[in-house]
């Protein structure tokens, strides 16, 4: 069974500006590369939530994307909740901000 997932507003808004940045400051290859881990990672969460590791914050669960970008989600029911990406650079009490 697949869970539905659910990008909430912070998880969106953060995406665009990796693709943003990609833009600016990479190529075309770069972006399509972060574009198709990140969707590979989605379909592994839809059919097995519970593959990736639980962060420090209960009920959440964290995937690195690429090696300066981690996804976290939550399960609720039969949804995933996208929370929010997180720059891997920053401080890590910044991850839930």
């Amino acid at each position: 069974m697949a869970y539905e997932i659910i990008w909430l507003p912070k998880a969106e808004q953060r995406y665009e500006q990796i693709i943003e940045w990609l833009y600016e400051n990479w190529t075309a290859r770069e972006i399509e590369n972060f574009v198709a881990r990140t969707d590979e990672i989605l379909e592994l969460i839809s059919i097995s939530p519970e593959i990736f590791r639980v962060s420090e914050r209960k009920n959440i669960r964290q995937v690195v994307i690429t090696k300066h970008n981690t996804l976290l989600y939550r399960k609720k029911g039969k949804i995933i909740e996208l929370i929010t990406f997180f720059d891997t650079r920053q401080k890590p009490n910044k991850k839930f901000k």
